[in-house]
């Protein structure tokens, strides 16, 4: 039986999230009937590509959501506060990758492989995780079969994509003149990007730790639905186009063996275990970028911690962390 169409509106359909989205949409074949691509002022009257057809961008206002069954946000934070009350008056179900309602407590925030249940009640607004925390999430769920999560180190290497399409171009750009041997000047993030990593550039904040690392923190532990999980975490940019990954200690309530972990994470949904001491050959961004599976591997004990794992696991920003775990939301509701 053929799913009903649903209107679907983007806001932030030219950045980069916005236009994976529509590649997403298109490729799993969400059932969408009108669609709406939303912008800024200075995107109104340009197109995007959807279904073999050209579609208008409109400018994303109050008045925008007349119709629509399903509006994904992608616009930031101020956006989505400022538009997504009118997207809800107006009948929309919102779908929301900001970080504006993520921990808001009656607003479910979901990694369909990991907390579907949390949809069950909904009031008409899903927060879509930060990129870092969907993705760790995949990982760590199927996990849990072997005991209790006690507590996570985490060191993160994450990509240009994380900051949107400018900072991707700006490290293309920055590479080049690199290679030239040419003056290196950041125009988007705050240091040199090519050939360099430095400390995630949002703000540190008064515990010390920045924004993006207390998100992390914060969004595990209500995916997970663990509030009082003990989490330390480092987050990195390194010169990625737009892979994350992700180096994690995973402490458990009891002695875990590697390979029954190795098991349950093969068989686990939205993962891939690549895994290969022999050939030295474990998650890459290079064979992740692009791809659905999150990809997890380099399995081993923590030799100072018998009850302890190590992990390497590498996501699509782009994709699980961003366009890909939104339209699976949207299908989860369609079921």
């Amino acid at each position: 039986m053929a799913m009903m169409k649903k209107n679907v509106a983007i806001v932030g359909a030219t950045g980069a999230v916005g236009q994976e989205l529509l590649a997403v949409l298109e490729r799993l074949e969400y059932p969408v009937g009108t669609l709406r691509p939303l912008a800024s002022p200075r995107s109104a009257g340009s197109t995007v590509r959807f279904a073999g057809r050209d579609v208008t961008v409109e400018v994303a206002g109050p008045e925008s959501f007349a119709g629509i069954d399903v509006a994904f946000f992608s616009a930031g934070a101020t956006r989505s506060r400022e538009l997504v009350p009118h997207a809800r008056e107006a009948g929309a179900l919102v779908i929301d990758n900001s970080s504006a309602f993520r921990m808001t407590p009656d607003v479910p925030l979901v990694v369909p492989e990991v907390n579907p249940e949390a949809l069950r009640g909904h009031q008409g607004v899903i927060a879509n995780p930060n990129c870092v925390a969907a993705i760790l999430t995949v990982a760590l769920a199927p996990l849990r079969q072997l005991g209790a999560i006690r507590r996570l180190v985490i060191a993160t290497y994450q990509s240009a994509s994380g900051a949107g399409a400018r900072a991707m171009e700006d490290l293309e750009v920055q590479t080049r003149a690199a290679l030239a041997g040419e003056p290196v000047v950041a125009k988007v993030l705050r240091h040199p990007y090519a050939f360099n990593l430095f400390s995630h550039d949002s703000a540190v904040e008064d515990n010390l730790y920045n924004g993006e690392e207390n998100k992390v923190v914060a969004e595990t532990r209500k995916i997970l639905g663990q509030p009082d999980l003990g989490i330390s975490i480092t987050c990195v940019r390194v010169p990625v186009l737009r892979a994350h990954t992700e180096v994690v200690n995973v402490e458990f309530d009891r002695a875990v063996d590697v390979e029954a972990a190795r098991d349950v994470l093969a068989a686990a949904p939205g993962l891939a275990l690549v895994d290969d001491p022999a050939e030295n050959h474990f998650p890459m961004p290079n064979e992740t970028s692009g791809t659905d599976a999150v990809r997890v591997g380099r399995v081993r004990r923590d030799p100072s911690c018998d009850h302890a794992l190590n992990l390497l696991i590498c996501g699509d920003q782009l994709l699980k962390g961003a366009a890909l775990n939104a339209v699976q939301i949207a299908q989860a509701l369609q079921d």
